[in-house]
């Protein structure tokens, strides 16, 4: 019995993603889950790749796992750290174990009963996804922009100290 080369590769990003969101909810240094969130998302990117969707795996890359993990980390070094240390309250924990576990439950009742279609693989080459990006898709993309840009102007607002507005 011969197992496929693709079935193995998608466990490895499948255990990689796993492990990584896992170390994410597990681990009490914001630092060290910050980097097991990077770890997950090079995992979906894996994941991505194995379904020969180049172009979101590159996103995934580019953008999840470098510039959402960079600025997590720099949001972390602008945090004024002493303002929380005393927000150690764990009461939540046995409401969000049940609620944890009843969606988990959920999760693996729908992946049990849905059936799987196969279909052939099929890749779309960069030129006509960049087209269709920027002809039929062009204000939902400036849309996004616009807001990402009023995200960026609202952060670099918030960092800023009271000494800074001169």
């Amino acid at each position: 019995m011969m197992v496929e080369p693709s079935l193995v590769l998608f466990y490895v990003a499948s255990a990689i993603t796993l492990g990584g969101a896992l170390g994410v909810v597990m681990t009490r240094n914001i630092v060290y889950a910050s980097f097991a969130l990077l770890a997950a998302m090079m995992g979906v990117a894996g994941v991505f790749l194995l379904v020969f969707a180049e172009f979101l795996a590159l996103v995934q890359i580019l953008i999840y796992g470098g510039a959402v993990v960079i600025v997590l980390l720099f949001a972390l070094m602008l945090t004024r750290l002493e303002d929380f240390q005393n927000l150690t309250d764990h009461r939540q924990w046995p409401i969000a174990a049940v609620i944890s576990i009843g969606l988990f439950a959920l999760l693996v009742t729908a992946i049990v009963t849905t059936s799987v279609r196969t279909t052939e693989p099929q890749s779309i080459d960069f030129e006509t996804l960049g087209e269709t990006l920027f002809t039929q898709w062009a204000i939902p993309f400036e849309v996004a922009s616009l807001v990402l840009l009023v995200a960026l102007i609202g952060s670099i607002v918030l960092v800023r100290t009271d000494g800074d507005r001169d």
